[in-house]
């Protein structure tokens, strides 16, 4: 009876030896792995760059015409009109085509003068019309804005109000770009690495930042000119071996 009960403390024992062994070799390993994710990677970022031109534009031409009485609108209108014709008809002989040319409608408004009495001492009545013009010929839009002075000089009440710019392919640069600020990211790792004296591996994870589209030499402005810069900034993490 004493011989069975000292065998089975000795397989007892045996069992939890091994299982202390087993577990022990598990700790071991889990905190080399971990550490070795923690310690053998580089964080950097990768920043490309281009400067690209405007493939489309916005541009808006006001117009009015004005009388001091309520009899002057019917000869308004068709003064107003006039004006329009004469303005299309400067932007389709400049290279503009109808389907790019917008004419809006008339805005009829008056404006009243009374003195401390409420007495009507002065009115007057205002047409007021819009032409847009949307189209890709980009570096015409600011030759035909000077033309506009010409018109101004017949007695065309015009407004040439400020062009907007913009930039719409920026799907199409978009792969060659993150391409180059994945390779800006490496060359920084690679530095990084020749110093710490360990070679840079495969990407661990990857984090793209946003495209921000700004006109040239402005911080950020993005419609006022037709030079625009686009500029992206990639966040990577690399693996390291010794």
């Amino acid at each position: 009876m004493e011989a069975k009960t000292q065998g089975l403390w000795i397989a007892l024992s045996a069992a939890l030896l091994s299982c202390g062994i087993a577990l022990g070799g598990f700790f071991i390993s889990e905190t080399l792995y971990k550490s070795r994710v923690a310690l053998n990677t580089a964080d950097v970022k990768g920043l490309a760059e281009r400067r690209v031109q405007s493939d489309s534009a916005y541009w808006s031409i006001s117009y009015s015409v004005s009388g001091e009485s309520s009899s002057d609108v019917p000869r308004l209108y068709e003064a107003s009109e006039s004006d329009q014709a004469t303005i299309v008809r400067l932007l389709k002989e400049s290279g503009f085509d109808d389907s790019e040319i917008k004419p809006g409608i008339l805005n009829y408004r008056k404006t009243e003068y009374r003195d401390e009495n409420q007495k009507l001492v002065e009115e007057t009545h205002f047409l007021e019309g819009q032409i847009d013009v949307e189209t890709e010929k980009v570096h015409l839009v600011s030759e035909v804005r000077a033309k506009l002075n010409k018109l101004i000089a017949q007695g065309l009440n015009i407004t040439n109000n400020e062009p907007s710019y913009y930039f719409t392919r920026l799907n199409e640069i978009k792969p060659d770009m993150l391409k180059e600020a994945t390779k800006n990211a490496r060359i920084a790792a690679n530095e990084f690495a020749e110093n710490a004296g360990v070679t840079v591996g495969g990407i661990r994870s990857a984090r793209q930042g946003g495209f921000v589209i700004r006109d040239v030499g402005s911080s950020y402005g993005d419609t006022q000119k037709i030079e625009k810069e686009v500029r992206v900034v990639t966040n990577i993490t690399f693996l390291l071996t010794e």
